[in-house]
């Protein structure tokens, strides 16, 4: 961590507003939540220098791992932070963030954990917040269930979906893959895509209270055993 120290932002906070001016070589910012060992991180911010890319992980051992990949391609232009999602408006401004990445969050399966999926409405509405109009969120899961349901609750909050796919990779690779999505293809799982772009209809935290979350289980869904052994078989690897 020491010798990646250069890559991470102690206190994002202080950045709030700033990203841009403290980054000037930089023409934009794009944020990943969850980046995992960097894999997409680092091949995704190597092709666009002029962007400033924003990586979030709450795992040390995984941020580690991301931050030597960043450091060993020399890329200037990715900074990570070690902080929860919930906080990113203590992080980011109003309309700060370009694009947003979500790849292959915890589906979070039982109903009364469905407010923690990164694709719930009360997240939603804090990417409404920090995305300007036309600003894109990326997502990517092999988790079926989820897809859906997702795509439920942006519809509800007002964002317009483009490139929906329930198999990104069927006819060859599609964009960047990250390490898991690699290893899922690799056993035949298929990738679920969706892009959605904020919208003047888009929802932000000033809508008022997020509705309540009704038959959110995601573990009777179809396509929930599939996704769960292809995790399992994942970990044991």
């Amino acid at each position: 961590m020491a010798k990646c120290a250069a890559f991470l932002i102690e206190d994002p906070a202080q950045l709030r507003g700033k990203w841009l001016e403290s980054f000037p070589d930089c023409e934009r910012v794009y944020l990943e939540l969850g980046c995992g060992k960097g894999r997409f991180t680092a091949d995704t911010a190597e092709t666009m220098p002029e962007t400033l890319y924003v990586a979030l992980e709450r795992v040390p051992d995984a941020m580690i791992l991301a931050m030597e990949r960043v450091k060993n391609r020399e890329l200037e232009n990715v900074r990570f932070i070690d902080a929860d999602a919930k906080n990113l408006k203590e992080m980011f401004a109003d309309g700060e963030v370009a694009r947003l990445y979500i790849n292959f969050c915890d589906p979070w399966p039982k109903s009364r954990d469905a407010k923690l999926r990164l694709t719930s409405p009360g997240f939603l509405r804090l990417y409404g917040d920090l995305l300007p109009v036309g600003g894109e969120i990326h997502f990517k899961t092999d988790n079926t269930p989820l897809f859906q349901w997702s795509i439920e609750q942006m519809e509800a909050e007002g964002w317009a979906l483009s490139e929906v796919t329930n198999d990104l990779h069927a006819n060859g690779t599609v964009g960047v893959m990250t390490d898991y999505e690699a290893k899922f293809c690799a056993q035949g799982m298929k990738i679920n895509r969706l892009v959605a772009t904020k919208t003047e209809a888009t929802r932000g935290t000033a809508a008022g209270p997020v509705p309540r979350l009704r038959n959110a289980s995601l573990t009777d869904a179809r396509g929930y055993g599939e996704s769960m052994e292809a995790n399992r078989k994942e970990k044991d690897a």
